[in-house]
């Protein structure tokens, strides 16, 4: 028989009953009934219970174990009892009786719990995260990444790409995030980088005549952590095609995303590429607040500005008279009760504005039918009773009473809304609202229970502004991704730089960028009067990507491709909050390794190889 096992704790059934087998792993639990020990004998692969009683020779030996402690047990398979069968459980027909136990490593007392659900605090899951891992949805999480890489590899390769590797220490490269730096020990005073992406390498696989690359790539950004980012290093699928249009890309890697979300989303519904929406930029700021939509939310806010302007509300109305400013309504269907309008106001005095105008449609009152036709309170409530008068619907709410009833008739109208319905109303720069706007969208959305929790929904982002003039400098600058190829190339570049648009595209999931990407520009001549219009001479552009521009002048092909983050959609398919929850080792939200001890103070011996002095921190 093996060393350690004839079996895995998953593989035993009733056809194996009357064997004589030997099982390891770890104690899930024991437990004491009448004097018989019962032990959940637990691997990576399932629970098998195991038992001992005062008659067998080694039930002195398991009397001493507890949770977590990892043993071999030989002993023989016999068949549970009718009733007490665990359907549960794969070896639920089965336990096996304990005939010889070997202790392979004992546990001390333990920090945290693998068996059960108790909560422990993040700081101490990270610091003991190989008994964090033990846990039942730390192993499925992690079995899930797994399973969701292999399965994108091999859609891949059934595309026809190949995997290739890229460089690990490379050159800094300015490309939006801080660089993590490597100091030389050949090179005093020079420094390495690691890559931010593989982005200029692949792009340098096209000019090279390679076709079709990929490679799940780990990437590192010295970035402040978020729940959907880690803040140093993170893992992507990377792709690059040659002589391929923006379509082109889209009907390339939307099977593939497709395909791993409807083979590990659980059953939830998964929308055919064909009919994933492609939404411009500016459209999705105006419509959801944001460039990474979650399209579960029916909800779509729209411009209301002529219905302010002029009008009673004098905070809307001045506001109005200046340039780039307006008024946008967020649609809140069900959401009629002033309960409700009072808590979203609440909402968005939180989130650092003065409030949030709303209204309400509600069915009409006495009191608003007695002023309409000049009667009495007690006329109109005995009117309404009779049916004599109809009572129809009202809007409530203070931006009703200062605009008046044909601006918000105009209002609901335009809204298509109704009965029990309310708006909310923000105004000013877009800019300087959006980002509110968005979040009180989710939250109307998952408060009204409008949010389809049981879908996947899919959307492309198109049409990125390249440019953005800053207020306060009247400079232009980029806006987004300098190294998109402008539609209309040389041409665009020649007009007005806020109109021009970049073929760079997002795919936006449930409120997540999941893929973002480029159809990249080839061409030296218009790469230099792009970054020309950004303020970056050509010598600049030459000592900042200069390995790019000089492979470009040598037949490049034109090409572009994405990057979609394994990490943010196995937290999807996961159905996680934070991505900590889905990576094995990460880093807390100060950037530290508790387990490791990482970041760490160099030796002297290595700061003297390395020819580097470390400053005290700055008071």
């Amino acid at each position: 028989m093996h060393a350690y096992r004839s079996h895995t704790c998953a593989a035993l059934t009733s056809a194996n009953v009357g064997e004589t087998v030997r099982l390891s792993g770890w104690v899930n639990r024991v437990r004491d009934h009448g004097g018989i020990l019962f032990i959940d004998l637990r691997d990576h692969y399932g629970i098998t219970q195991v038992l001992c009683d005062p008659d067998s020779a080694a039930f002195s030996e398991v009397e001493k174990v507890r949770s977590e402690w990892c043993i071999r047990i030989d002993g023989e398979v016999k068949a549970r009892d009718p009733e007490l069968v665990n359907a549960k459980l794969p070896t639920g027909e089965i336990e096996v009786f304990i005939r010889d136990i070997e202790v392979l490593g004992p546990a001390k007392e333990l920090p945290l719990m693998v068996f059960g659900d108790q909560e422990y605090p993040e700081e101490t899951r990270l610091k003991y995260r190989y008994l964090d891992l033990r846990r039942e949805a730390m192993q499925e999480n992690m079995k899930l990444r797994s399973d969701v890489v292999a399965s994108i590899r091999k859609r891949m390769w059934d595309r026809d790409f190949r995997e290739y590797q890229t460089p690990i220490i490379t050159a800094s490269s300015p490309e939006g995030a801080r660089d993590f730096l490597v100091p030389s020990r050949l090179h005093p005073g020079k420094f390495y980088a690691l890559p931010q992406a593989p982005q200029q390498f692949k792009q340098l696989i096209m000019v090279s005549g390679y076709d079709k690359y990929f490679q799940i790539a780990p990437c590192f950004r010295d970035e402040d952590p978020r729940a959907d980012r880690s803040p140093t290093d993170f893992y992507q699928l990377d792709m690059e095609m040659s002589f391929v249009e923006q379509q082109d890309v889209f009907d390339t890697i939307a099977p593939v995303i497709a395909g791993v979300f409807e083979d590990f989303g659980g059953g939830r519904k998964v929308d055919a590429p064909a009919e994933w929406p492609q939404i411009s930029y500016r459209d999705a700021a105006l419509w959801y607040g944001t460039d990474k939509p979650d399209l579960r939310n029916p909800i779509k806010m729209q411009v209301v500005s002529e219905h302010f302007r002029g009008s009673g509300f004098a905070i809307f109305a001045k506001l109005l008279e200046q340039d780039g400013t307006e008024v946008r309504a967020i649609p809140a269907p069900t959401g009629g009760s002033r309960k409700f309008c009072d808590r979203m106001n609440a909402f968005a005095q939180k989130e650092g504005l003065p409030g949030m105008g709303y209204i309400f449609w509600r069915e009409k009152t006495a009191d608003a039918v007695a002023q309409e036709l000049g009667i009495s309170v007690k006329e109109a409530q005995a009117k309404l009773k009779s049916g004599e008068v109809e009572g129809g619907m009202e809007a409530a709410g203070p931006l009703a009473k200062n605009i008046g009833p044909e601006r918000t008739e105009a209002i609901r109208q335009q809204l298509g809304l109704g009965l029990g319905d309310a708006a909310f109303f923000l105004g000013g720069k877009p800019k300087a609202f959006e980002g509110v706007a968005g979040k009180a969208r989710t939250v109307i959305g998952d408060e009204l229970g409008l949010t389809d929790t049981e879908r996947f929904a899919f959307a492309w982002i198109v049409d990125f502004p390249i440019y953005e003039r800053d207020d306060e400098t009247g400079k232009i600058d980029f806006e987004h991704n300098p190294f998109s190829m402008p539609q209309g190339g040389m041409d665009a570049l020649l007009g007005d730089p806020l109109e021009v648009k970049g073929y760079q595209y997002d795919l936006a999931c449930n409120g997540y960028e999941l893929v973002s990407g480029a159809i990249r520009n080839h061409r030296p001549e218009i790469m230099f009067k792009a970054f020309e219009i950004a303020g970056y001479g050509e010598d600049e552009v030459r000592k900042r990507f200069g390995g790019m521009v000089n492979a470009f002048q040598y037949g490049a092909p034109p090409h572009g491709g994405c990057a979609a983050g394994i990490d943010r959609i196995v937290m999807l398919l996961a159905d996680a909050s934070n991505i900590r929850e889905v990576i094995m080792f990460p880093m807390n939200q100060r950037a530290e390794d508790l387990m490791m001890g990482a970041p760490s103070e160099p030796m002297n011996e290595q700061l003297r190889e390395l020819r580097l002095r470390v400053l005290p921190p700055e008071n």
